[in-house]
């Protein structure tokens, strides 16, 4: 069942949402025909919306001519869930994997990114566990503090989850979060009583965490790998 023992790790900062897309369909392509090995980005945004392929729009709570206003912006994609915000202070995973080659059924795959992230909270004392039905992500309570969206393009994923650190909660007043009317979103600052370490740190837990529940015996760790330009290849 297992195939694939090895993940390269890019270690990214900040980056812009629509160079994050370019990348994961470039490293996408290079997946399928076997250039690079499974590959996992671990990164965070400026603030941006981004709504999946069900384009729910209506979940957006301002006008779009106000996004540059509150200082975000907006995204269509093609990964599954609904409207999700992603911003400075959460811990973002891309991973680009083959699932056939670990083994894992799409459900699977998303039930161990949930995993990924409900370890991570375990690991500074908040109990958090997976959304009950029609209730994707990763939840304290009634309070969620992690989001799911993926895309499988022949057995390749793309897109991933959202942790929430410490995120400004103000960016999720303009939406309704992931579809999900009524609830909470809340983060392990909010959540934790401990004093929390540097946020490369919880990053790099993350990455180990999903490292562990996905089999990967071998991590290769890229640092600030550059992301070109328009027109230009990615390295």
């Amino acid at each position: 069942m297992r195939g694939s023992c090895k993940l390269e790790v890019w270690k990214m900062g900040i980056v812009n949402y629509l160079d994050a897309l370019k990348l994961q369909e470039k490293l996408v392509s290079d997946r399928k025909i076997c250039k690079i090995p499974d590959t996992l980005l671990s990164l965070q945004h400026p603030p941006t919306y981004s709504l999946g392929k069900r384009r729910t729009d209506h979940n957006l709570l301002i006008p779009m001519s106000e996004l540059k206003n509150v200082g975000a912006e907006l995204h269509y994609t093609q990964r599954g869930g609904d409207i999700t915000f992603h911003g400075p202070h959460q811990a973002i995973l891309y991973p680009v994997i083959s699932l056939r080659e670990i083994g894992l059924g799409a459900r699977n795959y998303v039930e161990k990114l949930e995993s990924t992230m409900i370890e991570l909270a375990s690991l500074y004392g908040v109990k958090a566990c997976a959304g009950q039905k029609g209730e994707t992500g990763v939840w304290v309570g009634d309070r969620k503090i992690g989001a799911i969206g993926v895309r499988v393009s022949y057995g390749i994923t793309s897109h991933g989850l959202a942790f929430n650190i410490d995120p400004d909660m103000k960016y999720f007043k303009h939406i309704v979060p992931c579809g999900i009317a009524d609830k909470e979103v809340t983060s392990l600052r909010r959540e934790t009583g401990n004093v929390l370490p540097a946020e490369e740190v919880i990053h790099e837990q993350l990455v180990s965490c999903f490292a562990r529940l996905f089999g990967y015996s071998t991590i290769t760790w890229k640092e600030n790998p550059l992301i070109l330009s328009d027109n230009e290849e990615i390295e």
